[in-house]
Protein backbone atom coordinates (compact mmCIF):
# COMPACT_ATOMS: atom_id res chain seq x y z
CA UNK A 1 0.00 0.00 0.00
CA UNK A 2 2.62 2.67 0.90
CA UNK A 3 3.86 1.80 -2.89
CA UNK A 4 0.82 2.86 -4.19
CA UNK A 5 0.62 5.87 -2.51
CA UNK A 6 5.03 7.06 -2.88
CA UNK A 7 4.03 6.51 -6.71
CA UNK A 8 1.15 8.64 -6.67
CA UNK A 9 2.75 11.24 -5.23
CA UNK A 10 6.07 10.60 -7.16
CA UNK A 11 3.06 11.33 -10.27
CA UNK A 12 2.34 14.37 -8.80
CA UNK A 13 5.23 15.98 -8.06
CA UNK A 14 6.69 15.17 -11.83
CA UNK A 15 3.35 16.43 -13.19
CA UNK A 16 3.82 19.64 -11.07
CA UNK A 17 7.45 20.08 -12.21
CA UNK A 18 6.42 19.40 -15.96
CA UNK A 19 4.07 22.21 -15.86
CA UNK A 20 6.66 24.70 -14.36
CA UNK A 21 8.94 23.78 -16.80
CA UNK A 22 6.77 24.61 -19.53
CA UNK A 23 4.98 27.66 -17.87
CA UNK A 24 8.85 29.16 -17.95
CA UNK A 25 8.55 30.42 -21.09
CA UNK A 26 9.07 34.64 -21.58
CA UNK A 27 6.25 35.85 -23.07
CA UNK A 28 7.89 39.36 -24.02
CA UNK A 29 10.85 37.09 -25.77
CA UNK A 30 7.59 34.93 -27.34
CA UNK A 31 6.45 38.06 -29.00
CA UNK A 32 9.17 39.23 -29.94
CA UNK A 33 9.87 35.61 -31.90
CA UNK A 34 6.71 35.68 -32.77
CA UNK A 35 7.02 37.89 -35.73
CA UNK A 36 8.09 35.20 -37.94
CA UNK A 37 4.90 33.43 -37.40
CA UNK A 38 2.91 36.40 -37.83
CA UNK A 39 2.35 35.77 -41.53
CA UNK A 40 0.54 32.88 -41.27
CA UNK A 41 -1.15 33.10 -37.93
CA UNK A 42 -0.91 36.48 -36.99
CA UNK A 43 1.16 38.75 -34.62
CA UNK A 44 -2.32 38.30 -32.29
CA UNK A 45 -2.48 34.79 -32.54
CA UNK A 46 -5.82 34.81 -34.79
CA UNK A 47 -4.64 33.02 -38.19
CA UNK A 48 -4.36 34.64 -41.34
CA UNK A 49 -4.78 31.74 -43.61
CA UNK A 50 -7.51 29.55 -43.30
CA UNK A 51 -5.50 26.14 -43.39
CA UNK A 52 -2.86 27.66 -40.13
CA UNK A 53 -4.55 27.30 -36.44
CA UNK A 54 -5.21 30.01 -34.32
CA UNK A 55 -3.01 30.24 -31.51
CA UNK A 56 -4.19 32.99 -29.36
CA UNK A 57 -5.41 30.93 -25.75
CA UNK A 58 -4.19 27.38 -26.78
CA UNK A 59 -2.35 25.78 -23.49
CA UNK A 60 1.16 26.16 -23.07
CA UNK A 61 1.71 22.19 -23.05
CA UNK A 62 -0.53 22.00 -26.14
CA UNK A 63 2.15 24.76 -27.92
CA UNK A 64 5.01 23.04 -26.98
CA UNK A 65 4.25 19.65 -27.74
CA UNK A 66 3.10 20.52 -30.91
CA UNK A 67 6.20 22.81 -31.82
CA UNK A 68 8.54 19.94 -30.16
CA UNK A 69 6.17 17.41 -32.56
CA UNK A 70 7.13 19.69 -35.57
CA UNK A 71 11.04 19.83 -34.55
CA UNK A 72 11.29 16.14 -34.52
CA UNK A 73 8.92 15.64 -37.35
CA UNK A 74 6.89 13.02 -35.33
CA UNK A 75 4.29 15.73 -36.80
CA UNK A 76 4.21 16.85 -40.09
CA UNK A 77 3.57 20.21 -42.13
CA UNK A 78 5.41 21.74 -45.07
CA UNK A 79 5.71 24.84 -43.39
CA UNK A 80 5.90 24.05 -39.80
CA UNK A 81 8.52 21.45 -40.43
CA UNK A 82 11.13 23.59 -41.89
CA UNK A 83 10.19 26.42 -39.13
CA UNK A 84 10.01 24.64 -35.54
CA UNK A 85 13.55 23.05 -36.95
CA UNK A 86 15.44 26.14 -36.13
CA UNK A 87 13.81 26.91 -32.66
CA UNK A 88 15.50 26.26 -29.64
CA UNK A 89 13.95 24.75 -26.26
CA UNK A 90 13.59 28.51 -25.06
CA UNK A 91 12.39 29.92 -28.28
CA UNK A 92 9.82 27.08 -27.96
CA UNK A 93 8.76 27.87 -24.80
CA UNK A 94 8.74 31.59 -25.02
CA UNK A 95 6.36 30.74 -28.13
CA UNK A 96 4.08 29.00 -26.23
CA UNK A 97 4.12 31.70 -23.26
CA UNK A 98 3.53 34.35 -25.56
CA UNK A 99 0.52 32.25 -27.82
CA UNK A 100 -0.80 31.12 -24.34
CA UNK A 101 -0.98 34.77 -22.65
CA UNK A 102 -3.26 36.33 -25.66
CA UNK A 103 -5.70 34.29 -24.62
CA UNK A 104 -6.15 35.75 -20.92
CA UNK A 105 -6.71 39.60 -22.65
Amino acid sequence: MTRVVIAAALVALLAAASQASVAAGDAKAGRAKAAQCQACHGLDGMSKLPEAPNLAGQTEEYLVKALNDFRSGARQNEMMSVVAKGLSDTDVANLAAYYHGLGKQ
